[in-house]
């Protein structure tokens, strides 16, 4: 045998074997919730396997994963805020598109804080589509198909989540997926355990039947424990016939995703779900699309990273009926009008980490006076003099505010604090404080060089407090 047929040959052994090792964390992605919940014990498990390829493909190294010698895992070594935006689309074989998205979700993990999120969207928010004006979110996917948009329905939907819920450090990785690949993985793991809190009578749940694809395929689950196979758990997934219509929609999707993970990662299914990985990966390969910068390394990094955080640093929110308001357009169209101070606080919640207690909760002045941190202020509206007296504020309260100025930009919408040097302590207080309904920014590395230990930058969001 030819070198150049032996190191194509040992390349292919290698990616067959990687697709191996990656087969609890490519699944757990694609069933929306990727690394955010993979217990310690999974991952003992696929270190421990004699399946492990040895990982040596420094050449191809992304910058956010690191290989180390003699650990089987590829690692992940960024710092920054991880955001995957996940997309179902109702793709079916007798079906051309282009699709509109029937579920859409943002996975969020923080290396810096170790915690992580999922946040679901409902499909009927009525929201600015950058460049088309209003429509339905789930309007995104198709009309960047339709149109030809640069990067195509993916990159419009993904910039339409940007430009209406400020995720912060925006959307770095999307993934799409259609619903027959998830009644086959559903159907490759013998199906789910549910408990189904309300009984679902749907008549007109929409037929899967190519011969009558208007038609309908009336749906009943009976309240209760139930066992799904791939086809029952997608329409239990999928059926809006309950009294929170949508809202249900998205807390029975969210459902059936921990369902799916705990029956994934119970010790005594791996070992059958390990020689199933080829079929696993041929089933998905044809009915997943990634971003081009979302490679394997980094799903199989991110997940071992993941399996890092705790469950209760684990955030999950849904925009539901609290968050939005009924609303038929000039067309006929019912919609669900976002309110967008609500939706606010769920998007801070999941994108959030808990703010920790002080050591003494009593004396809060003891850790202040540790971290002993320098504040600049700066004014990012038009409000004149805003930064100086927020200044005083914090004076008063026993702070040390070394300088103050206006902002670059005065047209900010949220406000900002951001800790440089590792003062974390002082930046939540400062939160807390001012009542800023945002998140603490951490920088990427601590910067020991910085003038200033924290700079809070206040925007529209920012009401003064009584003097």
């Amino acid at each position: 045998m030819q070198a150049s047929e032996k190191r194509a040959q040992r390349s292919g052994n290698m990616t067959q074997k990687l697709f191996t090792t990656a087969l609890v964390v490519l699944f757990l992605m694609i069933t929306l919730v990727a690394g955010l919940l993979v217990f310690d014990r999974v991952r003992q498990f696929v270190i421990g396997s004699d399946m492990l390829p040895s990982f040596t493909i420094k050449e191809r190294e992304p910058d956010d994963v690191v290989y180390k010698e003699g650990d089987p895992l590829p690692r992940w070594k960024g710092t920054d805020r991880v955001n995957i935006l996940v997309m179902g689309i109702d793709q079916r074989e007798h079906e051309d598109g282009p699709w509109r998205t029937d579920t859409m979700l943002v996975l969020t993990i923080d290396p810096v804080t170790m915690s992580g999120g999922m946040l679901s969207i409902p499909r009927d928010l009525w929201v600015p589509i950058p460049g088309y004006g209003n429509h339905r979110i789930n309007n995104a996917h198709f009309l960047g198909e339709v149109d030809g948009y640069p990067g195509g329905g993916p990159a419009l939907a993904v910039k339409t989540v940007e430009y209406n819920f400020g995720i912060p450090g925006d959307i770095h990785h999307y993934v799409r997926v259609n619903f027959t690949a998830f009644e086959e993985v559903i159907d490759l793991i013998d199906g789910i355990d549910v408990d189904v809190e309300e009984e679902i009578d749907d008549p007109t749940y929409p037929s899967s039947d190519p011969a009558d694809p208007y038609g309908y395929d009336p749906l009943y689950i009976p309240a209760g424990r139930q066992h799904f196979d791939g086809e029952m758990a997608l329409k239990y997934a999928r059926t809006r016939h309950t009294s929170g219509g949508d809202f249900d929609r998205a807390k029975r999707q969210q459902q059936v995703i921990m369902a799916a993970f705990e029956k994934v990662t119970r010790l005594d299914m791996l070992p059958k779900l390990v020689p199933q990985a080829p079929q696993m990966w041929w089933t998905l390969q044809d009915s997943v699309k990634t971003d081009p910068d979302l490679t394997l390394d980094k799903i199989v990094a991110l997940a071992a990273l993941a399996s890092e955080v705790e469950r209760e640093n684990i955030h999950l929110g849904v925009i539901d009926e609290s968050c939005t308001m009924f609303y038929t357009t000039s067309d006929g169209q019912q919609v669900e009008v976002p309110l967008r101070d609500r939706i606010r606080d769920v998007r801070d919640y999941v994108f959030t980490a808990e703010i920790p207690a002080a050591q003494d909760e009593n004396d809060p002045s003891t850790r202040l006076e540790e971290e002993a941190a320098t504040i600049e202020v700066l004014n990012g509206t038009l409000t004149e003099g805003l930064a100086a007296t927020t200044a005083d504020y914090l004076q008063r309260q026993g702070l040390q505010v070394a300088h103050t100025d206006n902002a670059d930009a005065n047209d900010l919408s949220e406000s900002l604090v951001i800790a440089y040097t590792g003062k974390i302590y002082t930046a939540e207080y400062i939160v807390r404080l001012l009542d800023i309904p945002t998140t603490v920014v951490r920088g990427s590395e601590t910067d020991l060089a910085a003038e200033y230990d924290i700079t809070v930058i206040l925007g529209a969001d920012y009401e003064p407090p009584e003097q």
